[in-house]
């Protein structure tokens, strides 16, 4: 849904968000002609008007590919995706961010984007380019919080180690992310396709790539290369990535993809993945002097790739997006459940280190989320597990395997998957201010302390990230309200260059906020909640949930017990 609140204020149209008040499904909307981009509506945009109410992506993609063929060669299509890992659409303004700021104002700001459930950079990274929740992707959780026996049965995994993907993809036939990425689908249609990331994160996004096979296409996480020679010839220029800071790291990464691997033209497809200002707001909250320095590096780098795009004289053939995997909360209390839980008489570890005992519960912590995986799934310690944590002061959501009383499914969020553990807890949060007068406070884990900053739960703060596109098939100088979400990035992406997933996807094409006058699609909001009642008081949890066709989004969610007195 399209306003015109972009000629008056980018940052306040973002605060709006994350207002008492904030924008719903079903709002009106109007949208500002006088800043489109001139010339006739492409066949694309136009079947996309067609199906936007019908949800059918799979059908979408199909007609896009026959659009294109005829319509558009095949390298005269540029997209570039830009992650700024953890930054809140509230930050965004004319002194953090003017680069970011001045493209929200030549493109679309999307103002009621969302994360997918956990808000975690490696489930996020993954919906982001495969187009699909969790449950379907195939990663649940983030970094090495993950326990997945067939690939190591002591401990919790690195979900983005070349080791565990690799052994991974062996187990799985080649699925380990069950979905194909944007890049592998690029790839396959025979145009090339880069991944530049500061993070190991890019590993998932193009695993596949064959370096012998697949000349003009490269694929770089957190300084490392498959191709040892290829690698070689980026350090040889830029000089080594290990001993920088999270800012240099990303200004590397960014030379690597705008110096090196875009040297003879930019590819059909391009990510470039920013560390800030995750890395600095982790280690300092949001809303530091520290934080809002992370948030310029970053806005730099995004100035060096839109300049790069004008040495290319291809900016004018390229859709710009910029978005962010999650947004970020405040930690008002570390956690450590391995002794809370100890101290409760269960048998809670991290690591086993002897054989597995039944009933033995594995955490894995992923700073706003929980995951337990209880040995042999015994169903009494699951339930008096589910108990204890419904009955206590830190609990926000609880999703479990099998429906128990006050808890959801893991169907509810999407994170339904083989890999999944028997009980997922998100913290509990609040609106509370932080010592820098940002919003957004929670409990989390053990693995930072109190006063920095993470993310993972299902706080707004955490659910709602950033989402700005700016190009030709992009209108100028608007907001959309309409929900949007990470999982909506592939479809809208492999819509633009015209190419067909081999998968349904979850998510939708973005095109009322693109170059035409497109119907509205069906909105809805829900609130779903799950009671339970104790002997010493009452546990309640709810999720808010807005839907655009059959593409559903999470709004917030969080639960208290209310002690009897």
């Amino acid at each position: 849904m399209i306003s015109n609140a972009m000629k008056n204020s980018v940052g306040r149209a973002f605060a709006q968000r994350f207002s008492p008040n904030p924008p719903q499904a079903g709002s009106s909307f109007k949208r500002n002609h006088v800043l489109e981009g001139a010339g006739r509506p492409s066949r694309l945009i136009q079947l996309a008007a067609l199906w936007a109410r019908r949800g059918s992506i799979l059908s979408m993609s199909i007609l896009c590919g026959i659009a294109f063929a005829e319509d558009v060669p095949s390298y005269s299509k540029h997209v570039v995706l830009v992650v700024w890992d953890g930054m809140r659409p509230d930050l965004v303004n004319e002194t953090n961010s003017p680069t970011l700021w001045k493209l929200a104002q030549d493109g679309v700001v999307f103002r009621n984007h969302h994360s997918v459930y956990p808000s975690a950079t490696n489930v996020n990274g993954t919906a982001l380019v495969t187009g699909a929740y969790p449950g379907r992707s195939g990663i649940i959780a983030n970094h090495d919080h993950e326990f997945r026996p067939e690939i190591d049965n002591k401990k919790i995994i690195d979900v983005e180690a070349p080791e565990v993907v690799r052994k991974g993809d062996e187990i799985s036939g080649g699925k380990y992310v069950a979905l194909p990425t944007i890049a592998e689908l690029v790839r396959a249609t025979g145009r090339p396709s880069v991944i530049a990331t500061a993070k190991t994160v890019g590993l998932l996004q193009d695993r596949h790539l064959d370096s012998a096979r697949d000349k003009n296409s490269s694929a770089l996480f957190a300084g490392q290369m498959r191709s040892p020679q290829t690698l070689s010839s980026v350090v040889s220029l830029l000089g080594p990535f290990s001993a920088f800071s999270f800012a240099q790291k990303d200004s590397w990464t960014t030379k690597a993809l705008t110096d090196v691997f875009w040297k003879n033209g930019v590819p059909a497809f391009s990510l470039l993945w920013l560390s800030e200002p995750d890395g600095t707001q982790h280690e300092t909250a949001t809303g530091s002097e520290a934080a809002r320095a992370a948030i310029k590096s970053s806005d730099d780098s995004l100035a060096a790739v839109l300049a790069a795009l004008d040495r290319q004289r291809t900016r004018s053939t390229t859709d710009v997006f910029v978005v962010s995997d999650h947004g970020f909360s405040t930690i008002e209390r570390a956690l450590d459940l391995r002794k809370i839980l100890k101290d409760a008489g269960f048998d809670a570890v991290t690591e086993l280190t002897s054989a597995a005992k039944s009933g033995q519960i594995i955490l894995a912590g992923n700073g706003g989320t929980v995951l337990f995986y209880v040995i042999r799934h015994d169903a009494a310690v699951i339930q008096r597990l589910v108990e204890f944590l419904q009955q206590s002061d830190f609990a926000g959501v609880i999703f479990t395997r099998e429906k128990l009383p006050g808890t959801f499914g893991f169907e509810a969020a999407r994170i339904d998957n083989e890999h999944a553990p028997d009980v997922e807890m998100a913290f509990r949060w609040n609106e509370n201010k932080n010592q820098f007068g940002v919003p957004g406070m929670i409990d989390a884990d053990w693995q930072r302390k109190a006063g920095g900053g993470t993310h993972a739960t299902l706080s707004r703060f955490d659910m709602h990230n950033t989402l700005i596109a700016a190009g030709p098939d992009f209108r100028r100088g608007e907001a959309d309200d309409l929900p949007s979400g990470n999982v909506d990035l592939a479809p809208t992406i492999l819509a633009v260059l015209g190419i067909s997933s081999t998968e349904k996807l979850d998510g939708r094409v973005l095109a009322e906020a693109m170059n035409m006058p497109a119907p509205v699609p069906e909105t809805a909001n829900e609130t779903i909640k799950a009671p339970r009642e104790f002997p010493s008081g009452k546990w309640e949890q709810t999720l808010r949930i807005a839907r655009v066709g059959s593409t559903i989004y999470f709004d917030e969610g969080n639960g208290v017990f209310a002690r009897k007195r």
